[in-house]
C-alpha cells in the first residue's frame, strides 16, 4: 500500500465541484485481464492499466491533488472502480452496498483504510439494499442516482435519505440496459453543468435546469469525466469528439490516456473516490 499523510480539516466533501484536493484510488488487479471487454474492443492488459494508472496519480498531484493508492483487496477485475463503494460527503463517508457480490467484501475493507487516514463514517447502505457508487452523481445541490437494476429501492431511498440530511435534492435517473452506470454514461462539468451521453441512453428531462453537454452516438463513455474542480475535468483522450465539445464551452480538460480500463467500461470519475474538495 503507497499512502500519503493527509490532513483533514473540518469539510470534506461539501461542494461536487470544488477543487479536488485529496483522492483515494485503487490499483487494477491481474483479474482486469479477464473482465469482458466492450464490443469490439480487446483485453485490458493489467501492465498497461496500472502505467496508465500512475499517469491519472501524476496527473491529480500537479494539480494539488494528495492521492492514496491501495492495493485490490479482491480479485475482481472490476476492482480499481473504486467510486462503486463509497460517497463523500462533507462530514465523512457513506458506505455503499455494491451490487456485485464478490465486491461487497471491498466496502468493509474500505471501511477499515478510511480509519487508518482519520475519514470520518457518516452512513451505510444495510442489507438488503443495494446501490453502486458509480450509479450516485453529485452535482451543485444535486444527488443524482441512476435507476437500473444494479440497485433496489430499499438501497436508493436510504441513499436518499441521507443526501437530503446533508441538503441535497435528490432525483433519480432512469436508465438503459445498454448503460453500464451513470457515471458511465454522465459527468459533472461545473455546479449547474454536466456531460450526457446520446439522449437514448440517458434521460436528458432528468437534469432539467442543468446546461448539457451530449455526447456523440458512439463516444457515450466519453461522458464519464472526472471533476477536478469548477469548469475542469480530467477525461480519456480515447474520445476526442467528446473533449472538443467540452472545451468549447469553456471548460477546461486534461485528457490522458485510460485505454485499458475504457475497454472494459471503467470511465476516469469511477477510478477515483473523492476525499476532500474545497
Amino acid at each position: 500500500m503507497q499512502t500519503t499523510n493527509t490532513s483533514w480539516g473540518p469539510r470534506l466533501a461539501a461542494n461536487p465541484t470544488g477543487a479536488l484536493r485529496a483522492a483515494v484510488l485503487v490499483a487494477p488487479p491481474p483479474a482486469i485481464e479477464s473482465a469482458r471487454p466492450l464490443p469490439g474492443e480487446p483485453n485490458s492488459l493489467q501492465p498497461r492499466a496500472l502505467a496508465q494508472q500512475a499517469i491519472l496519480i501524476k496527473t491529480l498531484r500537479y494539480f494539488n491533488c494528495e492521492t492514496t493508492l491501495l492495493e485490490a483487496h479482491t480479485a475482481d477485475p472490476y476492482a480499481s472502480a473504486i467510486a462503486d463503494a463509497a460517497v463523500m460527503f462533507e462530514n465523512g463517508a457513506v458506505m455503499l452496498r455494491p451490487s456485485s457480490m464478490p465486491r461487497r467484501p471491498e466496502v468493509a475493507w474500505l471501511e477499515g483504510q478510511f480509519v487508518k487516514i482519520d475519514v470520518p463514517i457518516a452512513g451505510h447502505i444495510a442489507a438488503p439494499g443495494l446501490l453502486d457508487g458509480s450509479d450516485v452523481l453529485m452535482a451543485g445541490n444535486t444527488a443524482f442516482v441512476g435507476l437500473s437494476r444494479r440497485s433496489n429501492a430499499l438501497g436508493r431511498n436510504g441513499f436518499a435519505q441521507i443526501a437530503r440530511a446533508h441538503g441535497f435534492k435528490v432525483v433519480e435517473v432512469p436508465l438503459t440496459d445498454a448503460v453500464p452506470s451513470l457515471r458511465s454514461a454522465a459527468g459533472v462539468l461545473s455546479a449547474d453543468s454536466v456531460v450526457l451521453a446520446a439522449p437514448h441512453l440517458v434521460d436528458h428531462n432528468a437534469f432539467s435546469g442543468f446546461k448539457i453537454v451530449t455526447a456523440p452516438v458512439s463516444d457515450e463513455l466519453g461522458a464519464g469525466v472526472l471533476n477536478l474542480g469548477e469548469h475542469h475535468v480530467l477525461a480519456d483522450v480515447r474520445y476526442p469528439r467528446v473533449i472538443d465539445a467540452i472545451r468549447k464551452t469553456g471548460v477546461v480538460v486534461e485528457a490522458i490516456d485510460l485505454h485499458d480500463f475504457g475497454r472494459v467500461g471503467i470511465t476516469p470519475s469511477m477510478l477515483v473516490l473523492d476525499l476532500k474538495r474545497v
